[in-house]
């Protein structure tokens, strides 16, 4: 039985399959993306959508869509889908769509009669390429294929129209076509591992329009080119490989290393797989060897503080230590310019914020419980300790250590939290001051430090630091713990602001935790009152003013509703952890039955990994990034987390 299967009554439901989109990448920049009837609804949206350095940061649409016709007894039947303006679909191939299913790689099934046509795609990993292979399952006559490539050459952030400067030649290359549009694009390589004609009929395709763009209040309406089609007869049985790259490959080895890209896949087949598969599309590899995570798709960069929360539930559990350790080795590096005030040799983007030093220390940490102490302090013992000194010294642009030991951000002008929202050139929620997870983060730091400094018998600094913790811990309890049993959210001149928000939930869910367990159950319960959702934890409780639970609308509109109720799966890991410290097994039934609200997203939105965030009030539809690093470790971790109990319990059981 395939997990992601759907099958016709679904796919040719327009209204069903344009909601669920599929993400490919080649783990070093580029990905391929569009709806499960390859309509596409982004301006982000592209078969072929690779990173071009010698123009920009961005990502570029090369090849926006591939359409396939097939022909037959001088019959023409297109089983491409495009939605120009007006909301008129044309040429309406999704009705010959028989099933789709995602469990190796992406495949289509359609029937034409007595055809029966089998569209496969995988991305290669570490190359900008895209690889269709298309097979005449079933056919009673002579078949042929026309495939007619849709070439945007623009930014994920632009839009291409019609123009006199595009450039429409073209050279012959074996098995296909190169051609570029513009100066400073690279060329496109359209190939086949068959000999095919190509009829040079060159068009643009007006006034195609991507729904979602409209949705979100923004220019909706492109134009893209189409220099021509390919033609090719087909045998039944017979498979043909098509390649869209940024580089020429001989045509015969298309078909081999297809075949290899299929099975290096991991099999989508159920919840834990979908998660795995997720996890590594995050991953980016440069051709200098440095590694990162990417915090989404499709437009999200490399920023310091979602990579240091991610990294463990995106490596250490799913047993990849490799590459965590591979990972932190180009972000060390780049703390350590930043500390040294050099220019940043890395990808990195916000090093700069105020408590991406505090997750990266407690990214160490998870290092240390899955590989030992020991090894963690052969490893990281020297950037800990680094870390550290540079926060105490007070040379953090950005974060100051108070006399009261507790650690200060300012905050009101430039937002310096991860609720980083802004309307108007100033932030929609000015969390200034004593910040409360940056605080918890601080406190835990302090603690994990003074047990890597036992580690080393080097009891002056454990005792150093452990007379830090303490004045931290009790100037944290003064400062953050209300009368109502739940923390401030930050504490600043002024009025102090009672809104209920999950960033208190950091104060409990850490190894060391300032809190006794009478506030930390408190704590935890106005959480699991107010915040909790089958989707994570609100941004905002609804009894606080200005609670906006829907993420809707034109830009403005969601930026006040982003961290004003929305529900984020990251918090609800945290959730979790704080749940089983405090409880331990008496949770388990409970975490494993809020696990199942993620698994019904395997099939929703984008298809087997997590959106960025969802809305707070029921049905909780994913809104925003289509696949979300953070979510996806952290469910990842909850799982592994779930994994450990269940393991202790029936070790003690056979003991």
């Amino acid at each position: 039985m395939s997990y992601l299967k759907f099958e016709r009554a679904l796919v040719t439901n327009l209204e069903e399959s344009l909601s669920r989109e599929l993400l490919r990448t080649n783990r070093s920049g580029a990905y391929s993306c569009s709806t499960i009837v390859d309509c596409n609804t982004r301006k982000y949206h592209g078969l072929l959508v690779v990173p071009v350095p010698e123009l920009d940061n961005e990502n570029h649409v090369l090849l926006s869509s591939l359409d396939v016709t097939v022909v037959q007894h001088g019959a023409d039947f297109n089983l491409g889908l495009h939605r120009y303006q007006g909301n008129h679909f044309s040429p309406n191939g999704h009705k010959y769509i028989h099933a789709f299913n995602c469990d190796k790689v992406p495949t289509t099934i359609y029937r034409v009669g007595g055809v029966i046509l089998r569209r496969e795609v995988v991305f290669q990993h570490y190359e900008d390429r895209i690889l269709i292979r298309y097979t005449l399952v079933d056919s009673h006559s002579e078949t042929k294929l026309r495939l007619r490539p849709f070439l945007a050459f623009r930014s994920v952030k632009e839009f291409t129209h019609a123009n006199g400067v595009a450039n429409h030649n073209y050279q012959m290359v074996d098995g296909g076509i190169c051609t570029c549009l513009y100066a400073g694009y690279p060329n496109l390589y359209l190939q086949f591992d068959k000999p095919n004609e190509f009829i040079y009929q060159p068009d643009w395709y007006r006034d195609i329009e991507y729904a979602k763009e409209r949705e979100r209040g923004y220019d909706s309406t492109e134009d893209l080119y189409v220099p021509g089609y390919f033609e090719l007869d087909i045998k039944k049985g017979e498979s043909v490989v098509f390649s869209a790259s940024t580089s020429e490959i001989e045509p015969a080895t298309l078909h081999d290393l297809f075949a290899k890209e299929v099975a290096e896949r991991t099999p989508r087949d159920n919840f834990f797989h979908c998660l795995v598969n997720a996890a590594h599309q995050f991953h980016i590899h440069e051709k200098n060897g440095d590694r990162y995570i990417l915090a989404g798709y499709p437009w999200f960069k490399c920023r310091a503080r979602d990579m240091f929360i991610a990294l463990p539930g995106l490596t250490l559990s799913i047993n990849e230590r490799d590459y965590f350790e591979l990972v932190m080795e180009t972000a060390m590096r780049g703390l350590q310019e930043f500390m040294a005030g050099q220019p940043l040799s890395v990808k990195i983007a916000e090093i700069e914020q105020p408590d991406v030093m505090l997750w990266a220390v407690w990214c160490i940490q998870q290092y240390a419980k899955d590989a030992g102490l020991k090894a963690c302090q052969s490893r990281y013992g020297e950037q800990l300790h680094a870390i550290l000194s540079f926060i105490e010294s007070g040379h953090h642009p950005h974060l100051t250590l108070k006399e009261n030991g507790l650690v200060y951000t300012e905050g009101h002008e430039k937002p310096m939290t991860w609720m980083n929202s802004m309307a108007d050139g100033h932030p929609i929620v000015p969390r200034s001051g004593y910040i409360v997870e940056f605080n918890a983060l601080w406190y835990n730091a302090l603690k994990f430090s003074a047990e890597m400094a036992a580690l080393m018998h080097d009891e002056a600094e454990e005792k150093r630091l452990d007379n830090l913790a303490m004045r931290c811990q009790q100037a944290f309890v003064s400062c953050f713990v209300n009368e109502y049993g739940y923390l401030f959210d930050y504490v600043d001149e002024g009025p102090q602001d009672w809104s209920v928000r999950p960033n208190m939930i950091f104060a409990i869910a850490l190894d060391y935790s300032p809190l006794n367990q009478q506030q930390k159950k408190s704590v935890l319960d106005v959480c699991t009152r107010e915040l909790l959702t089958p989707k994570g934890l609100r941004t905002l409780s609804p009894k606080s003013n200005g609670y906006t639970p829907l993420y809707t609308g034109p830009q403005r509109q969601r930026d006040y509703a982003y961290h004003q109720g929305t529900a984020w799966p990251w918090l609800g890991g945290f959730y979790m952890e704080a749940c089983l410290k405090l409880y331990k097994r008496t949770r388990l039934s409970f975490i494993e039955r809020q696990m199942v609200g993620y698994e019904d997203e395997m099939t929703h939105h984008c298809l087997g990994t997590i959106p960025e965030l969802f809305d707070g009030n029921p049905p909780f539809k994913g809104k925003a990034a289509i696949s979300f690093a953070m979510n996806v470790a952290e469910i990842l971790r909850t799982l592994a987390q779930l994994d450990h109990y269940h393991f202790t319990s029936d070790t003690e059981g056979k003991a």
